[in-house]
């Protein structure tokens, strides 16, 4: 199966992909030095594990001539096309969103699979939409429609100490709103400016930038203010404390809500399960799940996409030090039988297990993976088995069931950006 997509944080090779042709039409000469240093070292794209590396005695996808004359074309046609250079079955077209002097700051890029659209079909179904939504994101980014518009005001607190009382740093809180107010405008404020979109007096304002200039949380650049990049510590602050469980909880509650089952997250812990966390709906099972509970992984959907994310030779260790036990007549209790339970799971990217836990339970789980395409945990919903087929279950639970572990991996790759998340 050939995934038609690509994860927060994937690398691609440039000239192997729409977006890249595209982007590189900004490049500078130092860019390209990098490119080719890149290439010479990593000639079959061995270091790109979101795409197929290429054969030993494959020629070149891209020579530097074919990457010069694609790009060269993509600027002068603003748009790019990828015919399956990317991974074979797909296509994909990108469009640039540019800054206001016209270059390329990033890309629009949408996939489809050969066996519903040719590459002509996918430019004439959605180049013109990207096109429109490259402008809009630009209009966002630059405020080239919204240059004379003033930007909202932000609450002054102004006579909020009386109502609050002593307990309330109203120079906190008129800091905190100067600071708030730089944000709502690409290229920073002026000191009028800033006052007015704070609801501060000029003197106020002027304060407040010039201390927390001083901090370091906001830049100052002719006349203008703007923050600097250290408000981050502010939010990354938070994001360090954060563990898995914190970043799932959200998504497992909207994930049974919507499916109207228990959901829950697990990661690997020896030849066991431990669930991390999790959203109960009605109890299915005799034994309440709760964070902490351990199960065999042999038996659980969760605990085979886990197991068959492992590296083979580390996947054929751990099936051999089994010793799987008949929880139920289903359970699979054959090495063998495992070992192709475990490789349909990591060819299909998710695993149904069907009353080998406990009887009249069904469970199916997809793997959750970090910036690295590594499975640290996975999602599952478990159901009654009931009088439906597995099949039912599939067209019916998976594709909520992968849309959830999509938004918990695009949380903690942006989480995981300063410092790793725990994950047990």
């Amino acid at each position: 199966m050939i995934p038609l997509g690509f994860r927060v944080g994937d690398l691609l090779p440039s000239e192997r992909c729409a977006a890249g042709a595209v982007l590189a039409t900004g490049w500078q000469p130092d860019t390209y030095d990098a490119w080719r240093a890149r290439r010479a070292a990593d000639p079959l794209d061995e270091n790109f594990p979101a795409v197929p590396a290429r054969r030993a005695a494959a020629p070149p996808d891209r020579t530097e001539a074919d990457f010069a004359a694609w790009t060269a074309a993509a600027d002068a046609d603003g748009w790019a096309l990828d015919d399956q250079l990317v991974a074979p079955g797909l296509v994909a077209l990108a469009v640039p969103v540019r800054d206001p002097d016209g270059r390329p700051v990033c890309a629009i890029s949408v996939l489809a699979h050969t066996s519903r659209h040719s590459g002509d079909e996918l430019r004439e179904h959605a180049l013109a939409t990207m096109e429109e939504e490259a402008l809009h994101i630009a209009d966002e980014l630059y405020g080239t429609s919204k240059a004379a518009a003033a930007p909202p005001a932000a609450p002054a607190y102004a006579d909020a100490k009386p109502e609050l009382g002593p307990s309330f740093l109203q120079a906190l809180a008129r800091g905190l709103a100067a600071l708030t107010a730089l944000g709502r405008q690409h290229g920073g404020l002026t000191l009028a400016e800033a006052a007015e979109a704070s609801g501060l007096s000029y003197p106020s304002t002027r304060r407040n930038l010039l201390t927390l200039s001083q901090l370091g949380y906001v830049e100052q650049r002719g006349r203008r203010f703007l923050p600097s990049p250290r408000v981050l510590e502010l939010g990354y602050a938070r994001l360090s404390t954060l563990t898995l469980a914190d970043i799932a909880q959200l998504h497992l509650t909207e994930l049974a809500g919507l499916v109207r089952e228990s959901a829950s997250l697990a990661v690997l812990d020896g030849a066991e399960v431990r669930y991390v966390a999790r959203a109960a709906t009605e109890q299915i099972t005799s034994a309440r799940i709760t964070p902490g509970t351990r199960l065999p992984a042999y038996a659980t959907s969760m605990g085979r996409v886990l197991l068959a994310d492992l590296p083979e030779a580390d996947r054929l260790e751990q099936i051999q030090t089994l010793r799987p036990q008949a929880l139920t007549p289903h359970t699979l209790t054959s090495l063998d039988a495992l070992a192709a339970a475990l490789d349909r799971a990591a060819e299909k990217g998710y695993a149904l297990v069907e009353q080998e836990l406990e009887a009249g339970l069904r469970s199916l789980a997809v793997p959750v993976r970090d910036r690295s395409g590594r499975a640290v945990g996975a999602v599952n919903v478990a159901l009654h088995a009931g009088p439906e087929p597995p099949e039912h279950t599939l067209d019916a639970v998976l594709p909520a069931l992968r849309a959830c572990a999509a938004r918990i991996e695009s949380d903690l790759a942006v989480a995981s950006a300063g410092a790793p998340v725990q994950t047990g």
